[in-house]
């Protein structure tokens, strides 16, 4: 599953469970893709603040 698709599944469950409610496999995907959400996230932040370089300008 495409990450997009994954985002509007999430969505879409999250939808369903404030209206009616979720059975317990729904519950288990939901949180299954909230988690593979959550470690996507974290894996592209951490290499976003790797990459980033300070400059002092005193330094130049």
């Amino acid at each position: 599953m495409e990450f997009k698709e994954k985002i509007d599944r999430i969505n879409v469950l999250a939808n369903k469970s404030k209206k009616e409610g979720l059975t317990e496999a729904e519950k288990l995907e939901q949180k299954k893709l909230r988690e593979e959400y959550l470690q996507n996230f974290r894996e592209n932040f951490r290499k976003q603040l790797e990459s980033i370089k300070i400059v002092d300008k005193d330094e130049q």
